[in-house]
C-alpha cells in the first residue's frame, strides 16, 4: 500500500483515538520505521511500504492510539534541535522547557562558568545549554541511574561536554562545588491533580512528576539547597506548573533571592521562575 495512503489512514485513526497531533504522530512513526526524514515522506509518498515495515508501522500506530507517547514508541525526541534518546525511566522533553534553557542562556553572559542541572532526566536542559556555551562546565544530577546513563549516552551522541552523576538532589556534591547557574525541572504536580490521568503523563514515571505539599516540596528543597552551591549573585532557575508562579516567587523571595520574576512559556503561561541568590547579611 502507498505510504501516503497509510499515513492518511493512520492519522484518521489517531484523530479518532483523541490525539491532538494525529498527522504529526503518524509521520514521526513512519520516519522511525523507514529510517527517513519527513521531507522524504512528502517527496516519495507514492512509494509502497513493504510488508514487514507496514506491520511494524501499524503496530506502533495501534500503541499510539492506546495513548502511549510517541517518544517512547520511537525511543527519541527532539529538543533544542538535538535528537535525544528517550526511555520510560525519564520524562519526555517538552517544548515549554526550552523557556528554561533560554532563561539560563540569557544569564550566562561570560565565556566560562558552571551550570548544574538538577533532575536531569534525558539530559535535555544540560545538553541544550552545553551546545550553546561550550566554554562552560555543565553537570547534571539525577536520582535514577538509568537516567544518568541515558543522559551520558545523549551527550556522547552529540559530542557535548557534560558530566552526569547519580544524586538525591544536592547530596553527591561536595561543599566546594559551586555554580553560576542552577537549573531544574523538578516534580511539581500535586498527587491529586486530574492531569495525571490524561495524555502522555499517564505513562511517564510518577517520581519525576509528583511532589508532596501540593507539588511544592521539591521546589522548596531546591531553593534552600541551592544556597549552598551558588556563587555570590548566582542564579536559580526552576520550571513549575502554570498556576504556581505566585507561590514559587514567594518561596524564592522568602529564601533570600533577589530579582525574582516568572517567565512565560509558548502558551503564555508562567512556567519558569528565576532568582539571584544574595546571602543574608551578617549582624
Amino acid at each position: 500500500m502507498r505510504i501516503d495512503v497509510l499515513l492518511a489512514r493512520a492519522a484518521a485513526r489517531l484523530q479518532q483515538a483523541g490525539s491532538e497531533t494525529p498527522r504529526l504522530d503518524a509521520e514521526v512513526i513512519a520516519t522511525h520505521v523507514l529510517e527517513v526524514d519527513r521531507t522524504w515522506l512528502y517527496t516519495w509518498g507514492d512509494r509502497t511500504m513493504d510488508v514487514l515495515a507496514r506491520a511494524r508501522f501499524e503496530a506502533l500506530v495501534g500503541a499510539r492510539a492506546e495513548g502511549q507517547p510517541v517518544a517512547y514508541l520511537t525511543g527519541e525526541r527532539e529538543f533544542w534541535g538535538l535528537a535525544l534518546e528517550t526511555s520510560r525511566a525519564t520524562l519526555i522533553p517538552r517544548p515549554d522547557t526550552e523557556t528554561l534553557v533560554e532563561a539560563a542562556l540569557a544569564r550566562a553572559e561570560t565565556a566560562t562558568g558552571a551550570l548544574l542541572d538538577l533532575g536531569t532526566g534525558t539530559g535535555a536542559i544540560a545538553l541544550a545549554f552545553a551546545s550553546e556555551r561550550p566554554g562552560w562546565r555543565v553537570e547534571g544530577l539525577d536520582l535514577s541511574p538509568e537516567a544518568v546513563a541515558l543522559a551520558t549516552r545523549n551527550a556522547k551522541r552529540h559530542g557535548l561536554q557534560a558530566v552526569f552523576r547519580v544524586s538525591d538532589w544536592f547530596a553527591a556534591l561536595s561543599d566546594t562545588e559551586n555554580f553560576e547557574l542552577i537549573v531544574s525541572n523538578p516534580p511539581y504536580i500535586d498527587v491529586a491533580d486530574p492531569h495525571l490521568g490524561q495524555g502522555d503523563v499517564r505513562f511517564e514515571p510518577s517520581s519525576a512528576l509528583v511532589a508532596a505539599d501540593g507539588g511544592l516540596a521539591d521546589l522548596r528543597r531546591i531553593a534552600q539547597g541551592a544556597q549552598c552551591h551558588l556563587v555570590p549573585n548566582g542564579w536559580l532557575l526552576v520550571e513549575h506548573g502554570y498556576q504556581q508562579g505566585p507561590v514559587v516567587r514567594e518561596l524564592l523571595e522568602a529564601s533570600d533571592y533577589a530579582d525574582v520574576k516568572s517567565l512565560l512559556d509558548l502558551a503564555g503561561n508562567e512556567r519558569v521562575t528565576v532568582g539571584r541568590y544574595q546571602a543574608p547579611s551578617l549582624p
